[in-house]
């Protein structure tokens, strides 16, 4: 059986869809059968290679031609077919929300979540357009659907009236890499980003759909709590109002933005902090709680989107945004270490339970069930 997967996401980016799909890639090359082949195909045109390894696959890069130049021509005339670049394959797999034009084989593509229908107001205009012009087409197209829960399963049927015999749900892995590093190397980071005070952690990008100012006014109403409040993150689409919302708060001081941390360093920095908090109104996934466990750090999440489905009884949820009852109930927990230490070692069992390795295998799963 012959598997092209288009890995332009991992190329182009650090986070989100590219991480989902640079580990993938790589487990599916370990767990494939003999007899399978996988390639792996992308533009190349500034000749950067893969900053990763992917043993058991083939590397497909496109060196003569700007991706670009490809990417808007499929957009406008839906020409020319992605294999007379990628060759032929038995099955190509697209984790990336679109299926370009093709003229041969099947196809498989992975809708992470369906936010930009549910909550078009977080999405950039461009963005949004475009996946509104195309997002039928290419569920119409698709041999079979993967996405990464339950909950974003029955969102896609729902909005794009999809037989749920055609969608998969595959939860993603946790990293190994994810797991609580010694004391001592906690300590050199917190010394390194002069993390001085204790902290209450989120990770992700810094967007609308994370809903940092009610973080922030929940992180003003702490009044017992004399540590920072840690945003790690790129900023995203719109970011503005949230670095105006931090400057504009009494506790402007301590409120501190990191930027992008890698994840090198990710460990330390769950590890180090009280607790992870993520308010976001939607996710279709959400690996930053689930990382924040496999650390030994309790999570404080609300319910937005897969979040209950995906951390289960392991964190404390809050269904509603109400700044209040998050405040208080955060404060509750800083002041009771006992139960800390419970979620930190029931968020260890959870995060175990998600590994890259079953993602593949599920994944491979597919491949064989729409080859059959």
């Amino acid at each position: 059986m012959r598997i092209c997967v288009d890995i332009q996401s991992a190329v182009a980016q650090r986070a989100g869809v590219g991480r989902y799909t640079r580990q993938l890639v790589e487990h599916l090359g370990a767990s494939k059968l003999p007899g399978d082949d996988l390639s792996l195909f992308y533009f190349d045109f500034h000749r950067r290679g893969l900053d990763f390894a992917c043993p058991g696959t083939t590397p497909r890069p496109v060196r003569w031609i700007p991706g670009t130049i490809v990417q808007q021509a499929w957009k406008r005339i839906q020409a020319p077919p992605f294999d007379w670049f990628a060759g032929k394959a038995d099955l190509y797999h697209f984790p990336n929300f679109t299926i370009p034009p093709l003229s041969c084989g099947k196809s498989i593509v992975t809708l992470h979540d369906m936010s930009f229908v549910r909550h078009p107001e977080f999405a950039e205009t461009k963005n949004l357009n475009y996946l509104t012009a195309v997002i039928h087409d290419t569920a119409r197209r698709a041999d079979a659907i993967i996405t990464v829960s339950r909950f974003s399963k029955k969102e896609i049927e729902e909005t794009l009236g999809v037989a749920p015999d055609r969608v998969f749900a595959i939860p993603l892995g946790i990293s190994p890499g994810f797991t609580r590093p010694p004391a001592d190397t906690i300590s050199t980071l917190r010394h390194q980003l002069k993390l001085d005070r204790p902290y209450l952690l989120t990770v992700g990008t810094l967007e609308p759909r994370k809903n940092l100012p009610f973080m922030i006014e929940v992180f003003e109403k702490l009044d017992h709590f004399e540590g920072d409040l840690v945003l790690a993150g790129m900023p995203g689409w719109q970011v503005e109002p949230i670095l105006a919302r931090i400057h504009n708060s009494p506790r402007r001081n301590r409120i501190r933005h990191l930027d992008f941390v890698p994840d090198t360093q990710l460990p330390a920095l769950y590890a180090g902090a009280e607790l992870f908090l993520i308010t976001s109104f939607y996710e279709g996934f959400g690996f930053p709680p689930l990382e924040a466990m496999a650390c030994g750090t309790p999570v404080v999440s609300s319910g937005g989107g897969s979040l209950s489905e995906m951390l289960g009884t392991s964190a404390v949820t809050i269904p509603n945004f109400d700044s209040t009852e998050w405040a208080s109930t955060i404060q509750s927990l800083l002041a009771d270490k006992t139960r800390r230490d419970r979620l930190g070692t029931e968020g260890l069992a959870h995060a175990a339970t998600y590994s890259w390795r079953s993602t593949a295998l599920k994944t491979w799963d597919v491949y064989r069930q729409v080859m059959s």
